[in-house]
């Protein structure tokens, strides 16, 4: 999934394509992507800078934060990245400068190539939410047996004595018993 600037001559083109969901099966990361991506962006060329201005669509699987069953997130991400030669940008001690707001929106590039599976992850890992839910009343799993709450009810004992404030217990019974006396 490579985009060939070689191939680039004029200074604005179109670029648009769809990739299977099965492009994408070796990434094991947070998510999996369950349909076709579609990739269609306008290509502005600087001399050697390349400015990508898009859009990516898909839906991607991701795993309930709090019960663990996976949910289905539509991905519709614009973007506009600008893309300069590797190297042409490193800026050694006597060059040194404040990030500005155009540096986030900047990558570079090897070889006259753009890995654009990696643009494509990048905006997967944007668009998905920082906690997925199922719904917002999910009840997640329980912890002492792993039941899924909002499917089935546990036996288990929700009460738990942490061990470490077993002292304080005993003062409240010790205040109690001096107070009677």
């Amino acid at each position: 999934m490579l985009l060939d600037l070689s191939r680039i001559r004029t200074p604005q083109e179109h670029f648009e394509q769809v990739y299977p969901a099965e492009a994408f099966a070796a990434d094991r990361g947070d998510f999996r992507v369950s349909a076709p991506v579609s990739l269609a962006f306008d290509i502005f060329k600087d001399k050697a800078d390349y400015r990508l201005v898009g859009r990516t669509q898909t839906t991607l699987e991701l795993p309930c934060s709090r019960c663990l069953e996976p949910i289905s997130v539509a991905v519709d991400v614009p973007f506009d990245l600008r893309y300069q030669p590797h190297g042409s940008n490193t800026p050694g001690k006597e060059d040194e400068r404040e990030i500005e707001e155009d540096d986030f929106a900047t990558a570079f590039y090897d070889d006259d190539q753009i890995d654009l599976g990696q643009l494509m992850r990048e905006q997967f890992y944007l668009a998905a939410p920082m906690k997925p839910l199922c719904g917002s009343d999910c009840r997640g799993l329980c912890p002492g047996c792993g039941t899924n709450l909002n499917r089935d009810t546990c036996g288990c004992k929700r009460d738990w004595d942490d061990p470490r404030f077993a002292v304080l217990k005993t003062l409240g019974t010790t205040k109690q018993n001096s107070t009677k006396d």
